[in-house]
């Protein structure tokens, strides 16, 4: 996994700003959402891939883990897949402008949807009775890429635990629309996968100062299981 790591002068910054180091730590289990980005073949380190992230396999037990405990503490557990379709070469098209037509010709093959690369990861621990949302930009949650606010609302949603691959693109822009869209977010520090350390936690970093929370799965799974007994005890 990465070596996620936020400078103490940062965490210093937030207690100072927020008054406490997790501003989300009062999450309601009930009202938390984990979100899964672009765990899909496509951007695993295998032949089918378009744009491989050799971290990317290595957060899946951390996934896997985090969802089995939003499952089991009344939460809802969302799968993002992006897809390109011939639409997209017409509304971003400015997206497949600033790379090599080579490489927007492999993308919108590994990305068509019902391909090899467009399916999750096997090893992803993907329920029947979860969330699956299909995405058309970096970013899940802007106008035009998919329904996923609409979704969340429906379910009473007010916390997103962010999760997936890469960290400081699909993940991180998804995050920061999700807190503009008035949700708590929560970046799981070792759910996320980048190139590198220092693109992965640069995204930390950015959304830990302005916009919500960063917290690693084992912190994220007792605080489920810790507001989850404290609700029930209230009922």
């Amino acid at each position: 996994m990465h070596n996620s790591h936020i400078p103490p002068d940062v965490v210093a910054r937030v207690i100072k700003r927020r008054g406490k180091e997790h501003i989300h730590d009062d999450l309601m289990p009930s009202k938390t959402a984990l979100i899964v980005v672009d765990m899909q073949n496509a951007f695993m380190p295998i032949p089918v891939a378009h744009a491989p992230c050799d971290m990317a396999p290595k957060i899946v037990p951390q996934i896997n883990k985090l969802a089995q405990a939003v499952r089991d503490t009344g939460g809802v557990v969302v799968w993002i897949q992006t897809a390109c379709t011939p639409g997209d070469k017409i509304t971003w098209s400015n997206a497949h402008k600033i790379v090599s037509h080579e490489r927007a010709l492999m993308r919108f093959a590994a990305l068509e949807r019902g391909s090899e690369g467009y399916a999750l990861w096997p090893e992803m621990d993907a329920r029947p009775d979860d969330i699956y949302v299909e995405k058309h930009r970096f970013s899940a949650f802007i106008q035009g890429s998919s329904d996923l606010d609409g979704i969340l609302r429906e379910q009473g949603v007010d916390t997103v635990l962010i999760t997936g691959t890469v960290t400081n693109v699909c993940c991180e822009s998804t995050a920061r629309d999700a807190m503009m869209l008035n949700y708590k977010v929560v970046m799981v520090s070792d759910g996320n996968a980048a190139d590198n350390d220092e693109e992965h936690n640069a995204t930390l970093r950015a959304i830990y100062l302005t916009f919500g929370d960063v917290m690693d799965s084992g912190l994220i799974i007792d605080l489920l299981k810790r507001r989850s007994n404290v609700r029930t005890a209230a009922e």
